[in-house]
């Protein structure tokens, strides 16, 4: 027999699928929806809960639950992020410690600049990064870096979200997330940006191309 949790998320679902609630429509009240169900809070938002993980519906912080519109897929290739998104961005000043310091290869206490950067698709954040440039080398307005790069090198792994990840995604914490750490090296070997880059797991993929050339004057059979 159906828990009142999943009796609660399917009827929820079906008034989604059927149309009777529509992409970015806010639902009733958590309080009135308990009453509608005759449920206390806790077996609500444990439904509610259950939709959140499906991305189905998505909680607006102080706003309340919205049926979530469908968001484009994110492609990340060649330290590019496609389809491009309208990003806020923050700056912090701070300095380089443990992994940071590592990463940019700058000694403990080196001056940086990070810049938040969060993509927005409508109203619903899309993506997160997180990017660290040597404060000498940090411009007031992108591209933050005054160097090309001469090589970029990115480390894609998949694991759960940090809690401040989740929150500022408005993803459930069980959901993957692609993390990407990319490392950009100017062409005098110094490394002029760090950046690690959140992408939720049912939205993105990673696409790597490879390109084979021949050596000329090579031996011959």
């Amino acid at each position: 027999m159906p828990s009142l949790r999943d009796t609660i998320a399917e009827d929820l679902r079906a008034q989604i699928a059927t149309g009777q609630l529509k992409p970015g429509e806010r639902l009733a009240s958590e309080p009135q929806l308990a009453a509608r169900y005759k449920v206390s809070t806790a077996t609500l938002r444990n439904a509610l809960a259950l939709l959140q993980a499906e991305g189905v519906i998505e909680k607006h912080h102080g706003k309340g639950n919205y049926v979530r519109r469908a968001l484009s897929r994110l492609t990340y290739e060649g330290g590019v992020l496609t389809p491009t998104l309208h990003v806020t961005v923050r700056t912090t000043q701070l300095r380089a410690e443990g992994l940071l310091a590592i990463l940019l290869k700058v000694p403990s206490r080196t001056p940086l600049t990070e810049f938040l950067c969060i993509g927005h698709e409508g109203e619903s954040p899309h993506s997160l990064a997180r990017i660290y440039i040597p404060r000498d080398l940090a411009a007031a307005e992108p591209p933050w870096c005054r160097q090309r790069p001469a090589e970029v090198q990115d480390r894609v792994t998949a694991r759960l979200p940090t809690p401040a990840e989740a929150a500022t995604l408005r993803i459930t914490p069980t959901l993957a997330v692609l993390a990407i750490t990319r490392v950009s090296t100017g062409p005098t070997g110094r490394v002029i940006e760090a950046a690690r880059l959140v992408l939720p797991g049912d939205r993105a993929e990673a696409l790597f191309t490879a390109h084979h050339t021949t050596q000329e004057g090579g031996a011959e059979g």
